[in-house]
């Protein structure tokens, strides 16, 4: 799959744990890290991602979070004004 708009293949990652604290994205056991998946584009990783943070929603220190891979790889992948 690839970015619908571009073609191109834009790499996220979706990952959650516990958090220490909820102010803060320090976790609080790294080896207990849950990695979803990489994914070709944002809106898999987003669907994925929302499917993680519903299932673990009674526990307010658990959160997941979508990176956008192919901005670290290529920071000129993404075109300005595009937020994904």
């Amino acid at each position: 799959m690839s970015d619908e708009k571009s073609g191109k293949q834009l790499l996220h990652l979706v990952f959650g744990g516990e958090l220490r604290d909820l102010g803060g994205h320090e976790f609080k056991d790294l080896s207990k890290l849950d990695l979803v998946g990489m994914y070709p584009n944002y809106a898999t990783a987003y669907a994925a991602w929302k499917a993680k943070a519903q299932q673990t929603v009674d526990n307010a220190h658990m959160r997941y979070f979508i990176v956008h891979l192919h901005r670290l790889l290529d920071p000129a992948s993404t075109p300005k004004g595009q937020a994904s």
